[in-house]
């Protein structure tokens, strides 16, 4: 990588607007590594299209390179429930919101545990894609994921945390991710772990 790129990186855009995540990102910015949020530079939300985590993620990281000039660092993320073939998945954040017109988290956990009162498997997992764009049409992304197993419980064990938080549920710390503190949630969470790949490969590749 030239000298150019290798400076511009000093400096990246976190292509989100949610506060849940830019508090994580916050925390996991240990890679040296300025993260400045979107809504600092004006940058206003992009369309998420897509049927997969890796295209919205690229949809928003060009985005925000696009407005901004400068290296952007974007994720697409979710949760996938085994009983419902992957479901909510890309379309967590707005799952009440397909099928009742809210868009809430307390409306989007009503529904996931509406859909699941037929099933006994609770399997789930949080998955996570990261995607950090050099330049708005750079040919070689860098694209690291995470997955963070879990169980979806059968009512809320409320706290800290944000989306469906409440519900999932980690059998190893015997808590649900809402219940963890952010220092325990950043060691084992699906963003911490693309993250941890991401910062490999920075320094591997980068």
């Amino acid at each position: 990588m030239n000298n150019h790129l290798r400076c511009a990186l000093s400096s990246i855009v976190l292509a989100s607007n949610n506060p849940g995540k830019l508090r994580e990102f916050s925390a996991l910015n240990t890679f040296g590594i300025d993260l400045i949020p979107q809504h600092t530079l004006f940058v206003d939300k992009a369309p998420e299209p897509h049927s997969t985590f890796i295209e919205n993620a690229l949809e928003k990281a060009r985005h925000a390179a696009h407005v901004t000039g400068l290296p952007t660092l974007a994720d697409d993320s979710g949760l996938c429930v085994r009983a419902l073939g992957g479901a909510p998945g890309v379309s967590s954040s707005s799952y009440a919101h397909l099928e009742s017109g809210e868009k809430s988290d307390i409306a989007n956990n009503a529904r996931l545990l509406e859909e699941l009162r037929v099933h006994n498997d609770r399997r789930a997992y949080y998955y996570c894609t990261l995607v950090l764009l050099r330049c708005v049409d750079d040919p070689e992304p860098l694209i690291t994921d995470g997955r963070w197993h879990g169980e979806i419980l059968t009512e809320a064990a409320a706290g800290n945390g944000f989306g469906y938080d409440p519900l999932f549920y980690i059998p190893m710390l015997q808590r649900s991710v809402a219940q963890l503190d952010l220092q325990v949630k950043n060691a084992y969470s699906h963003r911490a772990l693309a993250v941890t790949e991401l910062i490999r490969r920075l320094n591997d590749e980068w």
